[in-house]
């Protein structure tokens, strides 16, 4: 990290070292990056005790997700409203709440909404104690650099949080994990009231001119689009009339939200964001790299429970070497992209590369009694190509002009953190499930009573073996079609040329209160008029 002498964070009282202040503010990022309302990674014992579905838990996850995507558009005015201290306060005490509630409620729409909000004061959280030490990671505002840092510790504390809660609920019980994040939040307000005073550098604005309506409308597009991702193979898609209602909702509401947007002054997201070139790419692309990535969702979860015989804790195991991929991503991304300025198309590359590379492992190295040590390189390229991709992307939006950037954030929040990885579940667990049931009656139909490799496996044992083998065969089948789709990608990509490379600086927050103040004033004047 970047230090300078001239950074201060007067928001801390003056007893405290100066040195220590921003390391404050990192452990409550740290803090509020574990508080996410529902732990998934304890899906499987909490609907246990509740009485719950695993798809109700991953609905609350992921509407936790909603709310975080849809904070990014509104940071900045809260910022500018409410003074560090006060927005610390407000967030740790709203996500004690949201946990207690999460931890003893049994209503699936009670969970849903209340992780929604929970994502939203965790986002918040998160703002206010990285746009206090903004200047101590990068001096110069470098974007790029900023979204290095920024992607490494969210996507690093996203493992660490699944790990920890995995770690606790086997120790103890899964409650624990929310009694623990309970008292760290009540510890993040007690140092908050002793530690912060209430400082303002900039005069408060108004939370006025927000699109609220906007904003509610595009949660509720997101939370259907999550809704019928999630419970689509549940309630076998179409079929049923749940998914047609979800779907009927969520394209009504995406439909009056895009038509609001053409008429009024200030929408919550502008249908000219949609337009830049950065934005609507990014968006596609991320669709493609969760599909490339899904089987890391399902079919990985499924060989090593199923075939190799894992349980939960050699399972999660796995994901330190996942961490450790993000880590030397990050810095290769680093000193090249950040501070080499190597171009977007060289890093895009670079990272299919490795995600290509990941799937042509682990098309050839599947089998029955796979050491667990030979997983380890594969998942390592998915880690380290994984947020090669996610920081040039992210730091690709910054070419925007800043008025539209944090609607742009917001959108990219809807495809990487919202729906992409659920997309590229909902498309593989369709398309494992039929290709299972063809190479079941293929290989089924050489098993008979004629044929002598039948008559020496026990019956009782015959089906097991014909569907762990059918499941094997399968998975290789699914993977070798991810590696010629990915390989069609990377060719793609080496025949188009670019040579944008990394530039934009993160404007000062003067400037860009100055921006917000001036709206406010037209809409007065507009509105007087």
């Amino acid at each position: 990290m970047h230090h300078t002498v001239a950074f201060s964070i007067p928001e801390i009282r003056n007893f405290v070292p100066e040195k220590i202040k921003p390391w404050i503010l990192f452990t409550f990022f740290i803090i509020f990056q574990f508080s996410g309302g529902v732990y998934l990674a304890s899906a499987f014992e909490m609907s246990g005790s509740l009485a719950l579905m695993q798809e109700d838990i991953m609905m609350a996850g992921y509407a936790s997700l909603a709310g975080l995507a849809l904070t990014f558009t509104i940071m900045f005015r809260l910022k500018f409203r409410f003074a560090t201290k006060t927005s610390l306060t407000v967030t740790a005490s709203a996500l004690i709440v949201c946990n207690f509630i999460c931890m003893n409620t049994g209503s699936v729409p009670i969970l849903v909404l209340t992780s929604f909000f929970a994502g939203f004061f965790r986002m918040w959280g998160t703002f206010t104690c990285n746009s206090a030490i903004q200047l101590w990671v990068t001096p110069k505002r470098d974007m790029s650099v900023w979204f290095c840092y920024i992607q490494l510790f969210i996507q690093g504390f996203l493992q660490l949080s699944g790990l920890t809660t995995v770690y606790v609920a086997f120790m103890a019980k899964w409650e624990f994990m929310y009694w623990l994040m309970i008292g760290l939040l009540f510890l993040l307000i007690l140092i908050t009231s002793f530690a912060f005073r209430h400082y303002r550098f900039m005069k408060k604005l108004p939370l006025y001119g927000i699109d609220w309506m906007g904003g509610l409308l595009w949660g509720a597009t997101i939370l259907c689009a999550e809704f019928v991702l999630i419970y689509g193979d549940y309630y076998d898609w179409y079929q049923s009339a749940y998914i047609r209602t979800g779907t009927l909702f969520g394209l009504a509401a995406l439909g009056l939200n895009l038509w609001r947007a053409s008429f009024i002054r200030h929408p919550f997201i502008a249908n000219g964001t949609w337009r830049y070139r950065h934005v609507w790419l990014t968006f596609a692309l991320f669709i493609v790299v969760n599909i490339l990535i899904s089987p890391s969702h399902y079919l990985e979860h499924l060989y090593a429970g199923e075939i190799l015989g894992y349980d939960t804790l050699n399972l999660t195991s796995l994901n330190w070497i996942v961490l450790v991929g993000f880590i030397s991503g990050a810095i290769f991304t680093y000193r090249n992209f950040a501070l080499r300025k190597w171009t977007y198309k060289t890093m895009t590359r670079i990272g299919f590369s490795l995600l290509v590379g990941y799937l042509v492992v682990m098309y050839c190295i599947i089998d029955y009694n796979l050491p667990k040590g030979m997983l380890l390189f594969p998942l390592l390229l998915r880690g380290t190509g994984y947020i090669i991709i996610a920081i040039t992307f992210i730091t690709s939006l910054s070419t925007i002009p800043f008025s539209n950037f944090p609607q742009s954030l917001t959108i990219q929040g809807f495809i990487s953190a919202c729906c992409g990885s659920l997309i590229g579940s909902a498309f593989l667990t369709f398309v494992f499930k039929n290709t299972m049931k063809k190479n079941l009656m293929l290989l089924s139909a050489n098993l008979d009573n004629v044929n002598p490799v039948s008559k020496m496996i026990p019956s009782e044992s015959l089906f097991d073996t014909l569907n762990q083998h059918a499941m094997i065969v399968s998975m290789k089948e699914i993977y070798g079609w991810l590696c010629i789709f990915g390989l069609f990608c990377l060719l793609v990509f080496l025949l188009k040329e670019s040579s944008l490379r990394p530039k934009s600086l993160h404007p000062k927050f003067s400037t860009i209160r100055h921006m917000v103040k001036h709206e406010l004033k037209m809409d007065k004047i507009d509105g007087v008029s």
